[in-house]
């Protein structure tokens, strides 16, 4: 599929002017106010974050309440039960939670939901285990704000919920002790796109704030925080980048020893937000896909002497849990090349009662990458049919499930990934609907795979002064990401080599800067082989990146894509 590359606009003005104040490269002042960051002061906080950037957790709606009852049930012995989501967002905010807590209480403990039997977010199942096991208070955790039914039910056996969740509220609120949701109407907490377990640390800091506790106590969780942004795709900047970049900070250095166990494989120097995302996300993740949340958990929460044991376990589940997504996303590449109506639609709806419950989401993500359309993966579980929904860039896949809600038992979810479940008979109704809201909805500019350009560049600009910069702009996420560059009229030198036939490798060097050449690695562009070959002079988009082999460190270009160039 031919991408389309996208140059934003930047106003040269504000360029010029904050070039002059940092006394900087027109390159770098270029990309800061590509990011909004246009002064002086902006620029310092985005360069240099502290920790006393971070919002004043009374600022959220509620928080006194909540904190308020917690100090009550600990001072009269209650029982106590954190709850959360089976996924990294739910059992980093379970651990961090529980963990802050036992240290004053004796009477808490913790209930991650099971998949495949109770489903997504609080549950009938677990509220009858806090009432049979005399529990008075819960703490949700990553959900809940949708659960109005549920909490009702909990408030009739006489227990109080306090809900810390990040995803969007529908017009009716639960009526729980304590709401902590800075997207709610009346929240003038300063930042909205906290994740699930950023506001189980707002709580725990706001708790620490109310017993005179030191802060050190509660930034020694910055790490499982840490790990909930990369995991949970929340934008990076503001409270979320200040979060993450002491997070990783710790992760570095000193990590908990469950996290430290999953990253004892890994091979990578630093750890960096990929690192979280591809390596430790995975596999705590595994264990609520395909076995129990709870297990992520005590990994978590595991000290040194059985950490190990249970990375490892996490580690075969997480093997066993990508060979089921890769079989099932074959199975659904299958349905769609079969059924020319699926293909002419500009939504994907795939429904085989057969699938595994804890791998749809993957497979839609898979599915949304190969064919770039909003797509809907289906399963069976207990006489339900559940799963999850993916996005294309700037789609809002929540609102369009919204708008079909008529059709479903529940749902809930963000902008680019939804989860819902409905009953069999009514599978058919919400799938046309789906189809149709889509179909009005999106644009054919959004159902065209894009490259966001930050700007373009000629290698003779390329060197470690810009290199060492540009990793000060990290950690990089949603809303900044890696710069993207382009340059053009550029050539390969020797011969390309293909990795596992999916992948190149090859020098380059560029028309005008012939005597400055780069290796360069495209992940996913074999296809890309045809067009270097024949043409004289291509143009690329890519990141720039710094790689160390043999205690040799060199620059490597991250190939995004390849064009061929346009003579004018």
């Amino acid at each position: 599929m031919e991408k389309k590359w996208l140059y934003h606009s930047i106003n040269h003005t504000e360029v010029a002017q904050l070039q002059q104040e940092l006394n900087t490269s027109k390159i770098i002042a270029s990309l800061l106010v590509l990011r909004r960051i246009n002064t002086y002061n902006l620029a310092k906080d985005f360069f240099r974050p502290s920790l006393n950037m971070l919002h004043h957790p009374f600022l959220m709606k509620d928080m006194d309440k909540a904190v308020t009852r917690i100090k009550q049930a600990i001072d009269a012995n209650e029982k106590v039960l954190v709850f959360g989501d089976y996924d990294v967002d739910g059992t980093t905010a379970v651990a961090l939670v529980f963990d802050f807590l036992k240290n004053y209480t004796h009477h808490i403990n913790y209930y991650i939901p099971d998949r495949h039997i109770e489903g997504y977010g609080i549950s009938t199942q677990s509220i009858d285990f806090a009432y049979e096991n005399n529990f008075t208070l819960i703490i949700a955790l990553d959900c809940g704000i949708r659960s109005v039914d549920k909490i009702l039910y909990a408030k009739n056996k006489h227990i109080d919920y306090i809900i810390c969740d990040h995803h969007l509220p529908s017009e009716t609120v639960p009526n729980a002790y304590a709401i902590l949701n800075p997207k709610q109407t009346n929240c003038s907490y300063p930042f909205k796109e906290l994740s699930g377990c950023g506001i189980g640390f707002k709580l725990i800091q706001a708790i620490a704030l109310y017993l005179n506790i030191q802060n050190e106590v509660v930034y020694n969780y910055l790490d499982l925080v840490a790990t909930s942004i990369a995991a949970d795709i929340v934008p990076i900047v503001n409270e979320n980048r200040v979060l993450a970049y002491f997070g990783l900070i710790q992760l570095n250095t000193n990590p908990r020893s469950g996290l430290k166990a999953i990253l004892s494989n890994q091979k990578q120097k630093k750890i960096d937000i990929h690192t979280l995302v591809f390596t430790v996300a995975p596999r705590i993740n595994a264990a609520g896909r395909i076995y129990q949340g709870n297990k992520a958990v005590e990994l978590l929460l595991s000290e040194t002497t059985n950490s190990k044991e249970f990375s490892d376990a996490l580690n075969v589940i997480n093997i066993e849990r990508r060979d089921i997504d890769l079989t099932i996303t074959q199975e659904a590449i299958e349905m769609i090349e079969n059924d020319s109506e699926i293909t002419n639609k500009k939504a994907i709806v795939l429904y085989n009662p057969s699938w595994h419950k804890g791998v749809v989401g993957i497979v839609a993500s898979r599915i949304v990458e190969k064919y770039y359309k909003p797509t809907i993966i289906l399963t069976l579980s207990n006489n339900i049919i559940t799963g999850s929904a993916r996005s294309v860039k700037d789609y809002n896949v929540y609102e369009a499930i919204d708008n079909c809600s008529q059709w479903l038992t529940q749902y809930g979810g963000h902008m680019y990934a939804a989860g819902l479940s409905l009953v069999e008979s009514d599978f058919l109704n919400f799938k046309t609907d789906f189809e149709q809201e889509v179909f009005k909805t999106i644009s054919e500019d959004q159902l065209r795979l894009k490259v966001d350009i930050d700007l373009e560049i000629s290698f003779n600009d390329i060197n470690s002064k810009l290199i060492n910069t540009l990793q000060q702009f990290a950690p990089f996420g949603p809303q900044n990401m890696s710069p993207i560059f382009v340059s053009k009229k550029v050539k390969f030198l020797n011969e390309v080599n293909y990795i596992q036939d999916k992948h190149i490798k090859l020098t380059i060097c560029q028309c005008s800067t012939e005597h400055i050449t780069f290796l360069a690695i495209g992940f996913s562009l074999a296809s890309s082989f045809k067009l270097i070959e024949q043409e004289a002079f291509f143009d690329i988009a890519y990141k720039i990146e710094e790689q160390y082999y043999n205690n040799h460190t060199y620059i490597q270009l991250n190939l995004v894509d390849i064009k061929a160039h346009l003579a004018h």
